[in-house]
Formats: structure tokens, sequence, C-alpha cells
């Protein structure tokens, strides 16, 4: 099953409301269930260099079926994952990018932020993926 185009608005939707709250500028991207783009924002003044890195955190969370940040923590220096930020096209292994699940609980897609601190970016994604629906 997909996340559809009306589901991942109302995801951004739900980013972007915590983001305002928050006074940051965001990117903010939706992959379906296969880790392909459905959606996109960049909100007013968000940064450049971020829109690649909110649609790659996206795509590394529906990859390996876990939160980006994850992956970062198996994947430090002497961990069982050490350099799989290099596979893939490159991936993005810090806080941003979280699951989308439906009422089930079957990944449906995902939702990468980034335009601010990993913390910042984390607390958006999450808000979005739980506020969706």
């Amino acid at each position: 099953m997909n996340i559809t185009l009306q589901q991942a608005r109302k995801a951004i939707e739900a980013a972007e409301k915590k983001a305002r709250e928050m006074g940051v500028k965001m990117n903010i991207a939706i992959v379906d269930s296969g880790a392909n783009l459905t959606a996109f924002s960049r909100m007013d003044g968000a940064w450049l260099g971020s829109i690649d890195i909110a649609i790659k955190k996206a795509k590394t969370a529906r990859y390996f079926n876990m939160d980006s940040g994850e992956i970062g923590k198996l994947s430090q220096p002497g961990q069982p994952l050490f350099n799989i930020e290099h596979s893939n096209s490159g991936l993005i292994t810090f806080p941003g990018g979280v699951l989308l699940k439906d009422n089930n609980e079957e990944i449906i897609g995902a939702i990468g932020v980034s335009g601010s601190t990993v913390d910042d970016d984390h607390e958006v994604a999450t808000f979005g993926a739980n506020n969706w629906k």
C-alpha cells in the first residue's frame, strides 16, 4: 500500500504547522512505500542545501524501515552498518526521516525533514508522521 497524494499533503501541512510553531524553515519530503518522491514542500527561506537532505532522509527511513537517526546509531565506527551512508546513491543517517504508517501499522511511506538542527528536524518529521490521518 502507498501513501496517497492527499495523505502526503496532510503530512506536509502538519509538519509545516509544527515548523511554524517552532519558528524554523523546513524542507519536507514525502516518499511512498517504494521510496519514490510523492510530495515536497520548501518553506519560504528554507536552505537550498536541505532539499536533497530531506528527500534522502525520507528514503533512508523507508529503505531500512526505521527512523534515519536509528540508522545513524548503527553506522558509527565499530558498529555493524559502518559506512552504509555510501550505499543507495547516498543515505542520510542522522535524525529527520520517519516512517509513515496507516491505521493498521502498515508502512505506506516516509517523511524527511531538513532545515534546522537534527533535533528540530526529527521533531517536525515526527509531528508530521503522527498528525496526517
